[in-house]
């Protein structure tokens, strides 16, 4: 029998989980959710499953295995704690929460209930990862570089700095969870912002920054950093890390249409493609759910816990201009 699915939010990134969720074995997409039912019955029509403006009320009409909550963050924890209380494995697009008080309501619901919670960062769960810590292992990393230039869907909560945090969060997030997976846990950062407007070079859209620098001291004495700049539409997108360690140099490519390894460790080249990570993840997801395996998942509400602390370390460093601990 197949498992049931549910999609609350029919936004931008719905897009990429709708098709991907119709494309697995073994799931029927049974519901969609949101704020606009236009955009809901988009969704489930085509699909012969039911439209909903409120998420409460699916949960009492449906009986489910699976929901993907891909909500804006402000809107996180009400239908993800919901869901895993009444024993759904829940697919949570990232961040995690847009509050700390939030996200820890989900991990806290997350780690009592008995079901899989994915959190979305995607980059952690693709064999490029894996591939990365085999190449340093017995290694210290001494710096990591990101690099995260190109358009974005200027979406209302998205440009409003309360409400989505900007390119700190839905950007710099990803980077801040794959560094950390990298080179270990975050001690302290700091964040600029610069002044010239690119995406927004014409008129702002609302109040976040164009180009900003984040710099990571790790616990271990590495130095990371991400530069992100929301470019005008047209512009290429560019997705990328550089990893320095004490016999290694290796380069990652993150997308948007290749996933690739190259670099050198020790006396070995190193070179290698990968399949889209968002498909990764979301096989993983599956995979973990059908075996109850809670461990199976990339990337788990505790661990997004802390990449959130991090982004919202750096929040208070961009307003402070100091060096911020974690």
């Amino acid at each position: 029998m197949p498992l049931r699915a549910a999609i609350i939010g029919g936004g931008w990134i719905a897009r990429r989980h709708v098709p991907a969720i119709d494309a697995a074995a073994d799931v029927q997409l049974v519901a969609a959710c949101d704020v606009d039912l236009d955009r809901a019955e988009a969704i489930a029509r085509p699909r012969g499953a039911r439209a909903y403006t409120r998420w409460e009320e699916m949960f009492e009409r449906e009986e489910l295995d699976l929901v993907w909550v891909c909500t804006p963050p402000l809107h996180h924890r009400g239908p993800a704690v919901t869901a895993l209380a009444a024993g759904i494995h829940v697919y949570l697009e990232k961040p995690i929460a847009r509050t700390m008080a939030d996200a820890e309501a989900i991990a806290a619901a997350a780690a009592a209930s008995g079901v899989v919670c994915a959190v979305g960062y995607q980059w952690h769960a693709t064999e490029l990862l894996d591939d990365v810590r085999r190449a340093l292992e017995g290694q210290r990393v001494g710096m990591l570089v990101g690099r995260n230039f190109g358009p974005v869907n200027g979406r209302p909560w998205f440009v409003d700095r309360a409400q989505g945090g900007g390119q700190l969060l839905e950007r710099g997030s990803h980077h801040i969870d794959l560094q950390r997976a990298i080179a270990g846990e975050i001690a302290a950062v700091q964040t600029v912002a610069g002044s010239v407007r690119l995406a927004q070079a014409a008129g702002p859209r609302g109040n976040i920054d164009d180009a900003i620098a984040l710099v990571f001291h790790f616990s271990n004495g590495a130095l990371g950093g991400v530069h992100s700049a929301w470019s005008p539409d047209g512009q290429p997108e560019v997705y990328a890390i550089d990893i320095l360690a004490t016999e290694a140099t290796i380069a990652l490519e993150l997308g948007p249409d290749r996933f690739r390894i190259s670099g050198r460790s020790g006396a070995d080249a190193l070179a290698g493609d990968y399949g889209d990570p968002l498909d990764r993840s979301i096989e993983r997801f599956l995979a973990a759910a059908r075996s109850g395996d809670r461990d199976g998942v990339f990337c788990r509400p505790a661990d997004a816990l802390r990449t959130l602390a991090v982004a919202l370390a750096c929040e208070r460093a961009l307003e402070s201009g100091a060096v911020v601990s974690v």
